[in-house]
């Protein structure tokens, strides 16, 4: 089917009868289990999931940005229901479609609004969300004005005390990108915000070494009464506990991981942001 954006197409899983995977512009984007919303295939979607349980079992809100086939917001909404979201895309047309093809929370419960994802996080309030997921792409890369410190520096305004972003970062080797965006991240949420714990990487041990291309999950939390420590055991038993186990890297080890990446600042001038619009 045609999109606001190019194209996008379903296919139904051989071994699976009740999933599919969301192909949009020939990229697997979304794989959803239409009888299970508490099924999430994708690696790193397990990956933001685990930090998620670290909120507690409390409705959220939670605003994600390149919502896709909102496979992460049907997963909020089973797991805590009472949970209030917004999705945001690019693409107007895949939200209708989206809406459309599979069985979606309702509005005000989930809600989609075609618009750009700087822009759309600039129009919210301060301290609205528990949760802000980044989860866009242009081809096989995050657009530049989503990962640099001024959209940290916004997320860390939408985010209420002890919320958390969560970056899914695709890269390769020798990962210079997702250590430039942990690097940018520390800096937003403060000084000490790595040494407490509130920065991490989670991946594959392998994909941390730098030796393929892959997600590295970026998380962040700002400082509160209550926030969780991403350094926690139950998270670190969590992710390692996966069908594909990985490792989250916090303190002196995020440290030696970043190095001497620079911070990723917006060029002087460049435009920040899109149009919005509201979709219900």
């Amino acid at each position: 089917m045609p999109t606001s954006t190019g194209t996008a197409h379903v296919e139904r899983d051989p071994d699976v009868p009740s999933a599919v995977t969301l192909f949009v512009n020939g990229v697997p984007s979304s794989y959803l289990d239409l009888d299970d919303p508490g099924m999430l295939a994708f690696e790193y979607m397990q990956h933001m999931a685990a930090v998620m349980d670290e909120l507690g079992a409390a409705p959220l809100r939670a605003l994600h940005l390149g919502a896709a086939g909102c496979s992460l917001p049907r997963w909020v909404e089973h797991t805590r229901p009472g949970s209030t979201q917004l999705g945001v895309d690019l693409d107007a047309r895949l939200l209708e479609l989206v809406r459309t093809w599979f069985d979606l929370p309702r509005a005000p419960r989930l809600r989609l609004r075609p618009d750009d994802a700087r822009h759309a996080v600039a129009s919210l309030p301060d301290a609205s969300y528990d949760v802000v997921v980044r989860d866009v792409f242009d081809g096989d890369r995050t657009p530049d004005h989503l990962a640099t410190l001024g959209m940290a520096v916004e997320v860390h305004r939408v985010l209420r005390p002890g919320g958390v972003y969560l970056v899914n970062c695709a890269d390769r080797p020798p990962l210079t990108t997702a250590r430039r965006e942990a690097a940018t991240l520390a800096a937003a949420f403060g000084e000490t915000s790595a040494a407490e714990g509130r920065v991490a990487a989670i991946a594959e041990p392998a994909q941390l070494k730098g030796r393929r291309y892959g997600n590295v999950v970026l998380a962040a939390v700002r400082a509160g009464s209550g926030a969780p420590s991403l350094s926690s055991t139950t998270l670190a038993r969590a992710v390692r506990s996966l069908a594909v186990p990985a490792r989250v890297v916090t303190g002196d080890e995020l440290s030696a991981f970043v190095g001497t990446a620079p911070v990723l600042d917006d060029p002087e001038g460049a435009p920040t942001g899109g149009t919005v619009a509201d979709r219900s």
